[in-house]
């Protein structure tokens, strides 16, 4: 099978990447009553798509996203109201990021679960999900 053709330099598509890794905070999200009640932490990875072309040429914060506002509205989410689920917390970072950041045109979220209570030896569960403005 040939290599697909790659594009020339320069040329994105108007598509990059700001990745953002390990945020961790605490929450009380699980099926089980212990982890609503108790808590636990999660960590919290993001990888945002935009074209930062306009933000980069006139070094203008306003034309990207702002890291620390990102990390504010993920650890406001892991501490706010307890799901069951992670893939529901997933889905609500990443609604919340497409609906308070205009220039952002898709991001994923990965979010993990470093000690969720399964009676085996692992490192951890996670999901992770991409969603992207319509």
């Amino acid at each position: 099978m040939p290599l697909a053709r790659r594009r020339p330099a320069g040329n994105t598509g108007g598509v990059d990447l700001i990745r953002i890794n390990g945020i961790r905070s605490y929450g009380h999200h699980g099926a089980l009553p212990e982890e609503t009640r108790l808590g636990q932490r999660f960590t919290v990875s993001l990888e945002i798509e935009l074209d930062t072309r306009p933000a980069a040429a006139g070094d203008d914060l306003r034309k990207t996203v702002d890291y620390a506002a990102v990390i504010r509205t993920v650890e406001e989410q892991l501490k706010g109201k307890p799901v069951y689920l992670i893939e529901t917390l997933a889905q609500a970072i990443a609604a919340r990021i497409l609906g308070g950041y205009p220039v952002v045109q898709a991001v994923t979220v990965e979010v993990h679960k470093p000690f969720a209570p399964v009676a085996a030896d692992f490192d951890g569960i996670s999901v992770r999900i991409r969603r992207a403005r319509a």
